[in-house]
């Protein structure tokens, strides 16, 4: 997949993308690199995994450094910006790009501690390090974007209400990012191909990928949708702050307000 972004765009830039040891975490970070950004790869537990990310990224010419951190920890959180202040001296652009909660053995309200609770940690701890001009990018799927007026599948379910609650407990901080000058924009995704959620998905309702793919014609796989979300670091910031990617015909839309 060709990188969307210019060389040189995000000269200058410092990310820190959330979930970056593999799939569309690191396939953002590659691509916000080699636009020019230093990157800080953020893993949870698959150190070699992101040590790789930051391998290929510095092979390339560019600036990462891998960082672990527990998105569920506060204190592993501040750590993290505070390694990538040491490092790069500042944060101009976060990527919340980890999600989960189809694992098995992490606790029933596993899903909404990462994927509602930890996103706000998460954004509270990188709001003092974010200057004006700076940019958020909240990572999401249709089916959770949409799960207010458009059901899922039964096993998706738990996962989409508490994706949504993220984005909703997110976009309740929108006058504070406005009075801090912090843009802040939702990439909205169908089901993509090659993750683990889907994999996951797939083990549990074997088939139901296939079936979504058929009812939207496509699906994008992880460095196309990579690339979408690396793009929605620059691009104007859309009027619902939402930018769409892929097919959205079967979902009905959802009042924002």
């Amino acid at each position: 997949m060709t990188n969307p972004l210019a060389p040189g765009s995000l000269a200058g830039r410092v990310a820190v993308v959330t979930g970056s040891s593999r799939g569309i975490g690191a396939d953002t970070a590659r691509y916000l690199a080699e636009a020019g950004a230093a990157v800080v790869v953020n893993y949870r537990s698959k150190a070699p995994r992101a040590d790789k990310v930051v391998a290929e990224i510095v092979e390339g010419g560019g600036r990462a450094i891998a960082v672990g951190a527990d998105l569920t920890d506060a204190e592993s959180v501040a750590a993290m910006f505070a390694r990538a202040v040491e490092e790069f001296g500042k944060v101009d652009l976060l990527v919340l790009n980890a999600s989960g909660g189809m694992e098995s053995g992490m606790g029933e309200d596993y899903a909404m501690r990462l994927n509602r609770d930890a996103q706000v940690n998460v954004v509270e701890q990188a709001l003092p390090h974010l200057g004006a001009g700076s940019r958020i990018v909240f990572v999401t799927s249709h089916q959770a974007h949409f799960i207010r007026t458009t059901p899922t599948m039964p096993e998706y379910e738990p996962v989409a209400l508490s994706k949504r609650a993220g984005e909703d407990a997110l976009r309740a901080k929108l006058p504070d990012f406005a009075t801090a000058g912090v843009e802040f924009v939702v990439v909205s995704g169908d089901m993509i191909e090659g993750t683990i959620t889907a994999t996951l998905l797939e083990r549990a309702n074997p088939g139901a990928i296939e079936a979504r793919k058929a009812d939207a014609g496509r699906l994008y796989n992880v460095s196309e949708f990579a690339a979408e979300v690396a793009t929605a670091a620059l691009e104007p910031i859309p009027a619902d702050h939402t930018r769409y990617v892929g097919d959205v015909s079967g979902f009905t839309p959802v009042s924002l307000d």
